[in-house]
């Protein structure tokens, strides 16, 4: 399958999976319907399914006027389905969903909001992430506790290095200039950095990620890290306590 990025809105990325073989696309997360119109038309593609991640307006905005122009399936979670529009398929935690060529594991993640899922497509180690984890940071906890999005984070941590990471906004840059505040010594980070600067200087999207460099870098999945618990003066404290520190400071970054 093929990964391709829609830029949406100010800062939002859209999704198309693609089987190139039949032409038949999944757009995941559409925050608005026209440059997800104008990449299916340019391309000669047919959208097929949309797969929400959660119910916020920037990423089920286009749901509507894709459903009706193309007769697409919307595809969100069971508890989510008074909230997700248009919804056709209501997805359970820890359900594979198959359909035409298409195949994924759906991950219940609460944190963000209550019903935040992923959609992990396992056979190309291509995880969408929504508003949970971004590239060097995660998103807000609107809904849920501390404690419900670091086991979220924990769940995508054990998934393998090598996968993809596409995640709902290109927040890189700001979020890079936390993480370093907190663990300068961390020369990964440092490198990642360079990197990152590189790829927007030449107008190209620091999306995606992966596991593994996650794992290095973001500071929200090293929070049993003892350096960065000593630059936070907590030196002694649990990974959870760490975490909801980290959370509380990028809050007011």
């Amino acid at each position: 399958m093929k990964v391709e990025i829609i830029p949406c809105l100010k800062d939002n990325y859209s999704y198309a999976i693609i089987d190139e073989k039949n032409k038949k696309t999944c757009v995941v997360d559409p925050s608005e319907p026209e440059p997800i119109i104008n990449f299916l038309e340019k391309n000669n593609l047919k959208l097929n399914y949309i797969m929400n991640t959660h119910h916020h307006y920037d990423h089920v905005g286009g749901n509507s006027l894709l459903k009706k122009k193309y007769n697409a399936k919307v595809l969100g979670f069971k508890d989510d389905d008074k909230r997700i529009p248009e919804i056709d398929i209501r997805l359970k935690d820890d359900e594979i969903w198959k359909e035409d060529n298409f195949e994924a594991k759906v991950i219940h993640i609460p944190g963000h909001t209550l019903g935040h899922i992923c959609f992990y497509f396992y056979k190309d180690h291509n995880l969408f992430t929504g508003d949970t984890l971004f590239s060097l940071g995660c998103g807000r906890i609107f809904e849920g506790t501390y404690q419900q999005m670091f086991s979220s984070l924990e769940k995508i941590k054990k998934l393998p290095p090598k996968t993809k990471i596409y995640c709902g906004h290109e927040y890189t840059l700001q979020n890079s200039k936390f993480c370093i505040q907190y663990d300068k010594e961390n020369q990964n980070l440092i490198r990642k950095i360079k990197e990152i600067n590189e790829k927007l200087k030449n107008n190209k999207p620091t999306i995606p990620s992966t596991i593994e460099d996650e794992l290095k870098n973001n500071i929200f999945l090293r929070s049993d890290n003892e350096s960065i618990k000593n630059n936070l003066n907590i030196s002694n404290s649990s990974p959870l306590v760490t975490f909801s520190k980290l959370r509380d400071l990028k809050d007011n970054f």
